[in-house]
C-alpha cells in the first residue's frame, strides 16, 4: 500500500520534539518550523510491546472505533494488518512516555498499534518527549501527510481538544483552520448530539453541506436526539456511514414536512381534528370517559354537518355568473 517516506514521517515527529518546550513552566509555541519542516533523525525509533502502550488524547477517527462500523473501514484494518505481516510495518507510530514508569502513550498511529496487538509483534515506535499541545499538531500533521479526516472527523476532532481545554489556537493550528473553519466545525458538534453522530460515522464522502442541513434540522426543533436515534437503529444495516447520514436527512424532511402541512387540535379531550392541505379529519375516542360522547355524537354527527353547512352557505356571500 502506498506511504509517505520513512524519512518524512520520522522527520516530522522529529522537528515538533525540537521545537517543544523543554519543561512545563515554558508555554508551547505553534510556530512554523514545528508545523512545516520534514527533516529529523531516526534515533528514536524503537521496537516496543504494544501491551505498553496506552491511547492518548482525543481520538481523530471515528471508525474502526464509531458504534457502527463500516465495511470499508473493517476492511482496511485487515488490509493494513495483511501487509504488515507480509511486509513488515514500514512505518513508526508516534509515541510518548506516560506517567508510569516503563508505559507509553500513542499519539498517531492507533490503526498500526492495532494491527501489531492482532499480529502479536512488536511495534516500531518513535519515542519523543512532547507536551499535550505540540502532541495534538504531531497528530493533525500526520492526518494531513496520511489521510484527511472526513468533516465530521474534523468536527469531532476540534470538540475534544477544546473539550480538553485546549485554546482555539490550538485546535486551528492543529488542524490548518480559519476562525471561520473552526466556527462552522462547532456549529455541527454543538448542534448534532454526539450519540447520533456516531450512529452516522465518519461519513467520508459528505461535507460541511450535508451535515449543516443535519445540523438546522436539530437547530429548528424539527429534529430530537430521540426521533433521530430512531431512524437511524431502524435503517438498514447494509447502509455505509455517508447513506446512513443522507436516510436520516430524508426522513427527518418527511416529518419535518408533514408536521408543517397538518395542524391537530384537541377542542375536547378524546376529540382531536387534524387540518391538512387535502382534508380535514375529526377523531374521537370510543373509550374510557368519551365512550358515551362518541355513541351520542355518532349518532347526531350526520344532523350536525348538515346544520354547519347550512349555516356555511347563508354565511357565504353568493358569487355571480
Amino acid at each position: 500500500m502506498a506511504r509517505k517516506s520513512l524519512s518524512g514521517m520520522a522527520g516530522i515527529a522529529s522537528t515538533i520534539a525540537r521545537s517543544a518546550a523543554p519543561n512545563s513552566d515554558r508555554a508551547t509555541k505553534i510556530s512554523a518550523p514545528a508545523l512545516g519542516a520534514l527533516q529529523g533523525s531516526l534515533a528514536a525509533i524503537r521496537e516496543i510491546e504494544p501491551s505498553l502502550i496506552d491511547d492518548w488524547g482525543p481520538i481523530d477517527r471515528l471508525t474502526p472505533f464509531t458504534a457502527v462500523n463500516d465495511d470499508d473501514a473493517v476492511e482496511g484494518l485487515e488490509n493494513l494488518t495483511d501487509s504488515i505481516r507480509d511486509q513488515g510495518q514500514q512505518v513508526p507510530i508516534l509515541i510518548r512516555k506516560a506517567k508510569v514508569e516503563g508505559r507509553y502513550e500513542v499519539i498517531y498511529g492507533r490503526r498500526r498499534l492495532a494491527a501489531c496487538r492482532e499480529l502479536g509483534i512488536k511495534v516500531r515506535a518513535n519515542v519523543q518527549d512532547l507536551d499535550d499541545a505540540t502532541a495534538l499538531i504531531a497528530k493533525g500533521l500526520e492526518n494531513a501527510a496520511r489521510r484527511n479526516l472526513s468533516f465530521y472527523e474534523r468536527a469531532r476532532f476540534a470538540q475534544a481538544i477544546i473539550d480538553a481545554g485546549h485554546p482555539p489556537a490550538t485546535v486551528k493550528a492543529v488542524l490548518s483552520l480559519s476562525s471561520a473553519g473552526l466556527s462552522h466545525l462547532t456549529r455541527i458538534t454543538q448542534a448534532v448530539p454526539t450519540d447520533v453522530g456516531t450512529l452516522i460515522g465518519a461519513a467520508t464522502k459528505s461535507g460541511r453541506p450535508k451535515w449543516t442541513v443535519l445540523a438546522d434540522l436539530f437547530i429548528a426543533g424539527k429534529l430530537s436526539e430521540k426521533t433521530a436515534y430512531g431512524i437511524l437503529k431502524s435503517a438498514s444495516e447494509r447502509l455505509n456511514s455517508d447513506e446512513r447520514l443522507e436516510h436520516l436527512i430524508r426522513e427527518a424532511t418527511k416529518r419535518g414536512a408533514r408536521h408543517d402541512e397538518i395542524v391537530e387540535v384537541t377542542p375536547v379531550d378524546g376529540v382531536t381534528i387534524r387540518s391538512g392541505k387535502s382534508s380535514v379529519t375529526l377523531t374521537v375516542k370510543r373509550a374510557g370517559t368519551n365512550a358515551e360522547f362518541a355513541s351520542w355524537l355518532n349518532s347526531r354527527l350526520p344532523e350536525i354537518i348538515e346544520q354547519s353547512y347550512a349555516d356555511f352557505k347563508s354565511e357565504t356571500p353568493r358569487k355571480e355568473n
